[in-house]
C-alpha cells in the first residue's frame, strides 16, 4: 500500500530532496510550496509530484488545502513540517515583524498543518511526522533570536506530540539539519563560508539536501515505530548533544 506524504516547503532545497526521496520509496507525494509558481511548475516538470500552493501560516488554507490533497491522493500517513524561512537581525535592531513573519511560518504553521490530519492518523493507527528543526534550535545563534526561538519550539512540540501519539500507532520525530547546500548558502560570502563554517563542521563538508531527505526516509518508514520523540542531529559533527 502506498503512503501519501505531504512535504511542506517542497518544492526547493531540503523539501524538495525529502519529497524526491520519498517518492522513490514508493509514497504518493504532495509537495506544499508558498509562492514561488515558476520553480514549483518546473520541480512538478521534473519528477511529476502534485504540488499545492499553500500559505502555512494561514490555518484556514492549509485545512482546506490538505481536504483536497485527501481528496486526490487519499488519507495522509506522512507530514513533513518542512516549510522555514529566516529574518535575520541582532536583537536590539529586531522589528516585531521580523519576529513575527518567523515564528508565523515556522513554528505556528506545525499546527496549522498538523492539526487538521491528527484526527485521521489517530483513527487510522498510523502516522509518521517529522519537523525540521535546526542546529540553531539546538544551541541559539547570534542574529537569530527569532529564527533559534521558533526552531526549540518545533522540538517541544515534537516531543510533546509524540507522547500523544504513541499509542496511537503515531510517531513524531525532529530532525536538526547543521549547515546544508542550498540557495540559503549560497547568499553566505564565500570567505566566511571557507574560513569561518566549514572549518567549524568535522567532517569537512556542508551537508547536502539528499543528507536530509535520507534521514527523514528512516523516520517515516512503517518500521521505524519504535523511534518517537526522537531529536536527530545531522550537523556533520558541528553540535553533538
Amino acid at each position: 500500500m502506498s503512503r501519501v506524504a505531504v512535504v511542506t516547503g517542497g518544492t526547493r532545497g531540503i523539501g524538495a530532496a525529502i519529497s524526491k526521496q520519498l517518492k522513490a520509496k514508493g509514497a504518493k507525494v504532495a509537495a506544499i510550496y508558498a509562492g514561488n509558481d515558476e520553480a514549483a511548475k518546473a520541480f512538478n516538470a521534473e519528477t511529476a509530484i502534485q504540488v499545492y500552493k499553500c500559505d502555512v501560516t494561514n490555518a484556514e488554507l492549509c485545512a482546506s488545502t490538505l481536504k483536497t490533497i485527501e481528496a486526490e491522493l487519499g488519507p495522509v500517513d506522512i507530514l513533513i513540517n518542512n516549510a522555514g524561512i529566516t529574518r535575520d537581525a541582532m536583537f536590539h535592531k529586531m522589528t516585531l515583524q521580523q519576529w513575527q513573519e518567523v515564528l508565523n511560518t515556522n513554528l505556528n504553521s506545525l499546527f496549522n498543518m498538523t492539526q487538521p490530519v491528527w484526527g485521521g492518523m489517530r483513527d487510522r493507527g498510523f502516522g509518521r511526522i517529522v519537523c525540521i528543526s535546526s542546529i540553531n534550535g539546538q544551541k541559539g545563534q547570534m542574529g537569530q533570536a527569532n529564527y533559534a526561538a521558533s526552531k526549540a519550539g518545533e522540538i517541544g512540540f515534537v516531543k510533546s506530540l509524540a507522547q500523544e501519539g504513541a499509542a496511537k500507532g503515531i510517531t513524531v520525530n525532529a530532525i536538526c539539519p547543521g549547515y546544508i547546500n542550498t540557495d540559503m548558502m549560497k547568499a553566505v560570502p564565500e570567505k566566511v563560508l571557507n574560513e569561518r563554517i566549514i572549518p567549524a563542521i568535522p567532517v569537512g563538508r556542508l551537508g547536502e539536501p539528499e543528507d536530509i531527505a535520507r534521514c527523514v526516509a528512516f523516520l517515516t518508514r512503517d518500521s521505524a515505530g519504535f523511534i518517537t520523540g526522537a531529536t536527530l542531529s545531522a550537523n556533520g559533527g558541528q553540535y553533538m548533544v
